[in-house]
């Protein structure tokens, strides 16, 4: 997945400090920090309703931390990798399905494969993200959702 389309899910550059070309530059804006802006861009591609997006929210950053970031505009390399993580699972979706509703619709609707966890919700730590993304790699090759 293009970085760029990760970038953008993440609202663009609203969401970085530099301009992002590659995995090394967005590598180092994660590990500076993303905007806060970049967690709310990439929860509102995924999520149309106000309370599941909050509720996503405060899986990427919990509650106290997040009123935390809302003062400095800042997330921790932490809480970034999180955030662009969930994002390369977006982007990567919105490719496969080619419809951004399909896209979402798969994001929160629970998976079989994944104990009927929706893939965005597991998508929150490594080990599940690349789980879900080899759920998306199948369907990309033929296989059934």
């Amino acid at each position: 997945m293009e970085p760029r389309a990760v970038v953008e899910v993440m609202g663009g550059s609203a969401a970085v400090h530099a301009s992002v070309r590659g995995l090394a530059d967005l590598r180092e804006e994660i590990a500076r920090g993303l905007r806060l802006a970049a967690l709310h861009n990439t929860a509102e591609h995924i999520f149309p309703d106000p309370a599941a997006r909050k509720r996503f929210l405060y899986r990427v950053v919990p509650e106290g931390s997040y009123k935390r970031r809302l003062k400095t505009g800042q997330l921790t390399p932490a809480e970034s990798e999180r955030t662009a993580r969930v994002a390369h699972i977006a982007a990567l979706a919105d490719y496969v399905w080619e419809d951004p509703e399909a896209a979402r619709a798969f994001l929160t609707t629970p998976h079989p494969e994944l104990g009927d966890r929706p893939p965005i919700e597991v998508a929150v730590d490594e080990f599940g993200a690349r789980h879900v993304e080899e759920i998306l790699h199948g369907i990309l090759h033929g296989l059934p959702a």
